[in-house]
């Protein structure tokens, strides 16, 4: 008799990432649940779905809502977007941080969370001390399985425009052949590559939490094999 698959809850599942991962997860039969916390709708129907609407701010409030095996947060703002650094942070760090505490009392084993590259709690950049700070509060929960992906600049379109994102995203076009060795890890990432090794991170958790991006692409890659494999299996 085959075993009941894995419930997953997803924060974030509107944003580039997040869309990608929960599709993902729709169609992985590893999964038998996917829910997923938003404040818009995903604006699809799906047997496997089922969507909660919230205010992830608040996280706290929606306990009952979180019970699964696996939660994966791909919430984040920019400083185009959310000026305020007080409701930044409450966002980059207080959604994850919130996300890794409901865990913890609900008996929820594993946590997967999108950071970022260069995350310092030391940094003199902004974002990188919010990132390095929620990093280290995530840490601290005691959730036994913790992933930290740490993607470099996200490639990709999104509803909403970033003008510095596309300028960075065409100047990085040029540098990418002249990125390699240590410095492959500050390649433009495809957002299919961070959604597609937060599956596979979920059935192979790694020794080292922070997962770095050129390390993604090649979880991606992995996990992409694998469930390729198990389909010609059957």
């Amino acid at each position: 008799m085959e075993s009941q698959g894995k419930k997953a809850i997803v924060l974030g599942a509107t944003g580039l990432v997040g869309r990608l991962l929960t599709l993902g997860l729709l169609d992985d039969k590893r999964f038998s649940e996917v829910r997923i916390l938003t404040r818009n709708p995903f604006g699809l129907t799906h047997p496997k779905l089922t969507e909660t609407q919230a205010d992830l701010i608040a996280l706290k409030d929606y306990k009952t809502a979180f019970k699964g095996d696996v939660v994966f947060c791909c919430v984040g703002t920019t400083k185009v977007k959310t000026p305020d650094k007080k409701d930044y942070r409450a966002i980059d760090y207080g959604i994850p941080v919130a996300a890794s505490r409901l865990c913890r009392e609900n008996g929820i084993p594993a946590l997967i969370v999108v950071s970022a590259l260069g995350a310092n709690p030391g940094s003199r950049i902004f974002y990188n001390r919010i990132k390095g700070e929620m990093e280290a509060e995530v840490l601290r929960s005691g959730v036994p399985h913790i992933q930290l992906v740490q993607p470099s600049l996200i490639g990709g379109n999104r509803e909403e425009t970033r003008i510095g994102e596309q300028i960075a995203q065409k100047f990085m076009r040029f540098l990418q052949p002249l990125l390699t060795g240590p410095l492959k890890k500050y390649r433009m990432i495809d957002p299919a590559d961070i959604a597609d090794a937060m599956i596979f991170l979920a059935d192979h958790p790694q020794k080292e939490p922070r997962i770095p991006s050129d390390e993604i692409v090649k979880l991606a890659q992995a996990g992409r094999s694998d469930k390729g494999d198990k389909a010609q299996m059957k």
